[in-house]
């Protein structure tokens, strides 16, 4: 019977470290959806603001120089939001697998 009982309550807790997993598992995948869509907007309004910039460029050198600040810009961005969305993916990682750790030391010293 104590094997039983001890059977369900692992059972049991690995139900709720499944549960809690999953809850900050969607909750970071939203995150990084919500992110995501940021930098697309900011994305699309910066290059429509350069498009506007270059029409009224008069010159050539002026053109370039309005392209090369788009790029660098662009690029810092880029960087920006990779290293944001590497950071929410290794936080969502790590709270994600919490749970999973906790119910792992139990089930070792059990």
């Amino acid at each position: 019977m104590l094997q039983f009982d001890t059977f369900q309550k692992f059972s049991k807790d690995g139900m709720d470290a499944a549960m809690t997993s999953f809850g900050a598992l969607s909750r970071g995948i939203q995150s990084a959806a919500v992110e995501a869509v940021d930098y697309a907007k900011r994305s699309f309004e910066q290059g429509s603001q350069t498009v506007e910039k270059l029409a009224g460029a008069r010159t050539l050198d002026t053109a370039v120089e309005i392209q090369g600040e788009y790029l660098r810009a662009a690029y810092e961005n880029f960087v920006a939001q990779a290293t944001k969305m590497g950071e929410l993916a290794a936080a969502t990682a790590k709270e994600a697998y919490a749970p999973v750790e906790t119910l792992v030391v139990k089930a070792r010293a059990a």
